[in-house]
């Protein structure tokens, strides 16, 4: 199997890069590397069209991430770890709003409320986050952009127009 890639080349142009562990809370406006989990067949959508809002979820329509490769790794759930994928991303966050209780007063409207970015702290007791692994809903899914491409079973990584094949 192999991915056709004719996209962005991932550049950095100056030292807003962040890097936190999963536990540690965003600061507002910065740039995190993290990572979403999908299938290979969503992946190759992702790539062709860029990242899509999702329709719903714990938090709201946005695109899900997390700093935490552990979480990505997990989905999609219920899937077959051979076809799972998980896309390392550069994600500018905007204003982050924590929600870290169940029925939290914005865990759906934070989007409307000037917010860029919801996140769920890791082990915070979420029910809807039995893991406990961090995990971010991002809005607008331009925020959003593709680093690099790993795949559960088999390494996969590419930059700018060329093609992808399994590591064996």
């Amino acid at each position: 199997m192999s991915l056709q890639f004719f996209g962005w080349e991932a550049t950095y142009d100056d030292d807003s890069r962040v890097e936190l562990r999963a536990s540690q809370e965003p600061k507002d406006q910065a740039v995190y590397t993290m990572y979403h989990g999908t299938s290979v067949a969503n992946a190759r959508l992702i790539i062709a069209n860029g990242f899509q809002q999702s329709s719903g979820g714990m938090l709201g329509k946005g695109v899900y991430v997390s700093r935490d490769k552990k979480k990505a790794k997990r989905y999609p759930l219920k899937m077959n770890p051979s076809v799972r994928v998980v896309l390392e991303l550069r994600v500018r966050v905007g204003r982050v709003k924590r929600i870290d209780t169940d029925n939290h007063p914005m865990q759906y409207t934070w989007s409307t409320q000037g917010y860029n970015t919801a996140w769920v702290p890791p082990n915070c007791g979420m029910k809807a986050v039995p893991s406990g692994l961090e995990e971010d809903c991002v809005f607008d899914p331009k925020r959003v952009k593709i680093k690099q491409l790993t795949k559960i079973a088999r390494v996969f990584i590419f930059y700018h127009y060329i093609k992808v094949f399994p590591a064996f």
